[in-house]
């Protein structure tokens, strides 16, 4: 697994991409990287990279619908080949919390740690 570069990215579900924006550009000194509103837009602050999904993403799509709550997020790590990712963990006996997913950024599909954290394996288009 390979990240983007100096980002660490973390997913944030919300019901209003552009109130998320306004909210963190306005009060908590991030900056709009990407606007794709109202499906998606990403802000960063430094080293991390706030992903802010509304309901029509790919990344909500994503998300089974007992953890789309607020507090029901995830960590998000790029990968270079997700099939192959997909294959050594079922490999490995683990099993998925989402079906593969394909959005307009890329594709994606979630697993959780044993605690029921959800991480999101992510290939970018």
């Amino acid at each position: 697994m390979t990240g983007p570069g100096t980002y660490a990215g973390v997913r944030y579900l919300v019901d209003d991409v552009q109130a998320a924006v306004d909210f963190y550009t306005a009060h908590l000194g991030f900056t709009l990287n990407h606007d794709a509103a109202p499906a998606f837009a990403d802000v960063v602050r430094g080293p991390l990279r706030l992903l802010l999904s509304g309901p029509a993403s790919s990344g909500a799509r994503a998300t089974p619908a007992d953890a789309a709550v607020p507090g029901g997020n995830r960590i998000h790590l790029h990968v270079d080949d997700l099939d192959a990712e997909i294959s050594r963990l079922r490999g490995a006996g683990l099993t998925f919390r989402s079906d593969l997913v394909t959005g307009p950024g890329g594709r994606q599909i979630l697993i959780a740690d044993p605690a029921g954290n959800l991480v999101e394996l992510f290939q970018p288009a």
